[in-house]
């Protein structure tokens, strides 16, 4: 595990390592960031797929956003991480030139596709991980086949994402005993998502409840993001002492979400539209108008 740098936010040091490991670390009983240290960053509303669920609405004919001159990422503290997605991030003509820029900022970036996306252009996505122009690969699940377990068995990085209530306890099977990394996402309802909902998808959410514990012992690591924590109710399956050492905090405590298509900001995603705010140039007021949210 290779230490790829360290960095001083607001009251304490971030550790972060070639695996995707982050330590905190300070001699007080609480951490108080100054920037935050990831970012949720929508750089496309573009994408072929057609997913009935999308929560972003994303559509062949979607806009891109204008990433090369979104001034705050020049804001960012060293090894922030960006989680780059859309639509489909690699349909967006400027993405490699962004890379390469947030290389020569010591920046993180990690990127999440679809599974489909993620076969036809593995080569590509490849090559960027190996030239380190992305380090953590997100994959959104659609079925499992011998070809896509190959392929996603070569990246170590390479984590699978898995929807509570698109996918149940019957897909998670399919994957057990081979070493993966998952994440498994909360069901948003709202957009395409919201109209997708039905009992079948609230049943499927009812039996990754159930069955939670079983899944969790058959992947190489699980992780959640916080609104799958809260509609799984992870924390009760948890010692006190565990939950404090591995949850890494609420939506907007050390993290936020930027739709460079929209020229927005806001705490998360979940955010309605409504809400969010205008795009600034620099990244401090934008992360402390999220945090006095």
């Amino acid at each position: 595990m290779e230490l790829l740098g360290k960095v001083r936010n607001g009251n304490y040091d971030i550790y972060m390592y070639s695996d995707g490991t982050k330590i905190r670390k300070n001699d007080l009983d609480c951490f108080i960031p100054d920037k935050p240290e990831s970012l949720d960053y929508k750089i496309t509303n573009k994408c072929n797929i057609g997913c009935k669920f999308c929560h972003e609405d994303s559509k062949p004919d979607g806009r891109h956003g204008d990433i090369m001159h979104d001034k705050f990422i020049d804001t960012l503290n060293p090894y922030t991480e960006l989680a780059i997605g859309g639509g489909n991030p690699l349909e967006h003509p400027d993405l490699d030139r962004f890379l390469e820029k947030c290389k020569k900022l010591r920046l993180i970036p990690n990127m999440t596709v679809n599974q489909v996306h993620f076969v036809k252009h593995f080569d590509r996505i490849k090559k960027l991980i190996d030239d380190k122009l992305i380090y953590g690969l997100g994959v959104s699940l659609v079925s499992v086949n011998d070809e896509f377990l190959s392929k996603v068995s070569q990246l170590p990085n390479a984590v699978i994402h898995m929807i509570n209530g698109v996918h149940d306890v019957d897909d998670f099977r399919k994957l057990y005993d081979k070493g993966l990394k998952i994440l498994i996402l909360g069901y948003k309802e709202f957009r395409r998502g919201k109209a997708f909902y039905d009992d079948v998808v609230e049943f499927a959410k009812q039996r990754n409840y159930v069955f939670l514990p079983e899944i969790v012992e058959h992947f190489a690591v699980v992780s959640f993001d916080n609104l799958a924590l809260e509609q799984l109710k992870v924390k009760d399956m948890l010692s006190d002492k565990a939950w404090k050492e591995l949850y890494m905090g609420g939506d907007g405590q050390f993290t936020m979400f930027v739709d460079s298509v929209e020229k927005t900001f806001s705490k998360s995603s979940t955010t309605p539209v409504e809400e969010r705010k205008p795009l600034l140039d620099d990244i401090k007021p934008m992360f402390d108008a999220v945090r006095g949210e």
